[in-house]
């Protein structure tokens, strides 16, 4: 396997823990803390919203270093810092200390997107399919999050879901830390140590065009945001209430949304390919499209057409990941790539931040029948900023 294979293979993993670390506290509250400490689901996961808030605004911070200094460097800090945080959270005894560690989780986790996006990208004349593969991995770690959360809750405790994954992290830190301590340092730090494939022309993108695509890019992010977290991050739950037939378990909850991640996560190598051979603007809309169908559909199914419906929105919802990462691609130039994404991704995950609470406010409000009404209009509106993109073929803007 040739050096760009095997870090690739790294950065794909580093995907994986990143979101698998951000939901691990979704299922311990929804499976296990509730009870252990006697509080509700709505009363626990505000709890979590430090972590969110800094997993978007650290973004910034980790997006200049990495330009500035070393994207390499700043992989290495991000896995054994989020793995010592994760350790870190397992010794919560209170709502306060747990919070103290999911808001350490945040801080290292927003290291990942900014960072190993942009080294994904870097020197790809094709970035659909990578990112999409990168991508995969990324929906993996959310699928494994209530599967990996549910099967140790049950057959180890709560803090266990939060000490196996710190330890592998940190290990797998150590070991990257190995594996490029004798790589030739590139010219340029911005380059995180270089990319596959043939050298890409620079193409003037006109001042408007620049403007208006970012627009969009900002705005579908925001919304996509909400979706991404309102999804994955209740979907436990809302098993746990729509499946009662045939979930009656921590582990089976776990495991129908691992089914449900899993399948979703192909979305992102057909949309990766679409995206590269064809109009990314006609790809765009009909993701969102479909995402306001299958979300009006979901509002009073349970049993086995809940169960169902879920995989489609979840296809969807995943298939619009690399579609924005495509376009900072093209649109961004290397020299200052990680701190598009790290603007892309402070509104994400900001975004997500806020969602946490609205989570926790409607269910306990309504139920999830408001939410995914709520999150129907937002498809909608993602559905009318497409329609706004340039309508030039698949390769409109691209920068070396």
């Amino acid at each position: 396997m040739q050096r760009s294979q095997v870090k690739f293979l790294y950065l794909n993993l580093g995907h994986f823990l990143d979101h698998l670390f951000m939901l691990v506290f979704a299922s311990v509250a929804a499976l296990r803390l509730n009870s252990e400490w006697g509080m509700s689901y709505a009363e626990l996961i505000p709890y979590a919203t430090p972590g969110f808030i800094a997993f978007g605004v650290c973004a910034i911070l980790a997006g200049w270093l990495a330009d500035k200094w070393s994207r390499e460097g700043m992989i290495i800090i991000f896995f054994i810092g989020i793995g010592a945080s994760s350790l870190l959270a397992g010794m919560a005894n209170t709502p306060l200390q747990i919070a103290f560690g999911l808001t350490l989780i945040g801080i290292f986790a927003a290291i990942y997107h900014p960072v190993g996006l942009a080294m994904v990208v870097q020197g790809r004349a094709r970035t659909g399919v990578p990112l999409a593969i990168n991508g995969v991995f990324g929906n993996l770690g959310v699928a494994s999050a209530a599967l990996l959360t549910g099967f140790l809750i049950d057959s180890a405790g709560w803090r266990s879901a939060f000490y196996v994954p710190g330890v592998v992290s940190i290990l797998l830190g150590f070991s990257y830390w190995f594996f490029v301590r004798n790589e030739p340092r590139a010219a340029n730090a911005a380059t995180g140590g270089g990319g596959a494939g043939k050298k890409i022309e620079t193409v003037a993108i006109p001042r408007t065009t620049l403007v208006r695509v970012f627009a969009i890019i900002f705005f579908t992010t925001a919304m996509g945001g909400l979706i991404f977290q309102s999804t994955t991050f209740a979907l436990p739950k809302i098993f746990a209430e729509r499946l009662t037939d045939f979930a009656g378990s921590a582990t089976m909850v776990g495991w129908y949304a691992f089914l449900v991640f899993s399948l979703a996560a192909m979305a992102q190598l057909v949309i990766g390919y679409l995206v590269d051979n064809h109009s990314i603007r006609f790809v765009f809309a009909t993701v969102a499209l479909f995402q306001a169908l299958f979300f009006y559909l979901m509002i009073h199914l349970d049993g086995m057409a809940a169960l169902f419906v879920s995989i489609a929105f979840m296809f969807v919802v995943f298939g619009q990941i690399p579609i924005n990462d495509v376009l900072v691609g093209r649109m961004a130039r290397s020299e200052w790539r990680s701190r598009a994404y790290a603007l892309r991704y402070v509104i994400t995950f900001s975004v997500m931040a806020s969602a946490v609470p609205l989570i926790g406010w409607i269910h306990g409000s309504w139920g999830f029948a408001r939410l995914f009404s709520l999150l129907a209009v937002v498809a909608l509106l993602i559905f009318c900023a497409t329609l706004l993109l340039p309508g030039a073929n698949k390769s409109f803007g691209q920068q070396a």
